[in-house]
């Protein structure tokens, strides 16, 4: 029972360390910077090239938004969706879908969820439905980790203390089903379930549905998911990229009062199995 299908690639984990390993040792011998050994590694410079490689990684958002881009294009295509658009800078959430309902979704594109960018949001009020896509490309890091990260540590925190209300979470990249990270809902490269987006080969994407009031302690302590057929997006995340009823996962957030603190457990579900719960956690916003 897991809080999300895929894992660690250890064959993957395994090429990481070898790496860095043989860069950690050799190099000073790249390039043509001109310093000894020890002149080098003394020096920043190594140091210093990581740092910046880690923080160009970091800062780039224009693969992710080239793939997001293409996914709206394709689901446009297929009448998944009425039309979508990029919100702009001063708004605290990134995209703007119209359903085919007339129905407007509010989509906020996150990372890997384990950071605390993903406290940063705002519901906005003319949304429908509101919800987070995290696009993890990073190979190396734990899928697992990271969505029970963001949807316990952080999400759950920020629904009860500053009531915005998430009505679900979409975990799928391109690097899904790759090399990096395979996706053990396809049996293979000819899986029927693969959909070909531009230059991408995808598996179903991970879909998480939330309740749909936000948990009081007094008032409404432990509120049930949403069902499929209540939030237009996922529905049609779900029916444009081949999402199974049984992979999809239920989020219950429970909260109470528990002397002077607030606690809360999330518990998710997936195909009538519970899959991960929580103890009874104290919320701490800084």
């Amino acid at each position: 029972m897991t809080v999300i299908p895929c894992e660690n690639n250890e064959e993957l984990q395994a090429k990481i360390r070898e790496l860095a390993e043989v860069l950690k040792t050799r190099a000073h011998t790249l390039g043509n910077h001109g310093l000894e050994e020890q002149e080098f590694f003394s020096s920043g410079v190594f140091r210093g090239a990581i740092e910046r490689i880690r923080g160009q990684f970091s800062a780039s958002m224009t693969d992710k938004r080239e793939f997001v881009r293409d996914i709206f294009n394709f689901m446009q295509d297929g009448e998944f969706i009425r039309d979508w658009n990029v919100a702009g800078g001063e708004n605290r959430h990134d995209y703007s879908v119209t359903l085919p309902s007339g129905r407007t979704a509010v989509i906020e594109l996150k990372g890997c969820l384990d950071g605390n960018n993903t406290t940063i949001f705002e519901r906005p009020a003319h949304a429908n439905e509101f919800i987070i896509w995290s696009v993890c490309t990073n190979p190396g890091a734990d899928p697992r980790h990271n969505a029970w990260s963001g949807i316990h540590t952080r999400l759950s925190a920020e629904i009860i203390s500053r009531r915005q209300q998430v009505d679900g979470v979409v975990i799928w990249d391109m690097v899904c089903g790759t090399f990096g990270r395979p996706c053990p809902k396809l049996t293979g490269e000819d899986d029927p379930r693969i959909t070909e987006v531009s230059h991408y080969r995808l598996p179903p994407p991970c879909l998480y549905l939330f309740p749909a009031t936000i948990p009081s302690p007094r008032n409404n302590p432990s509120p049930l998911p949403q069902a499929l057929t209540d939030v237009e997006i996922l529905r049609s995340f779900a029916a444009c990229f081949k999402v199974a009823d049984e992979e999809l996962n239920y989020v219950t957030i429970a909260v109470e009062h528990r002397g002077a603190d607030t606690v809360r457990s999330t518990t998710i579900t997936r195909n009538g199995e519970e899959q991960r719960k929580s103890g009874k956690t104290a919320i701490r916003r800084s």
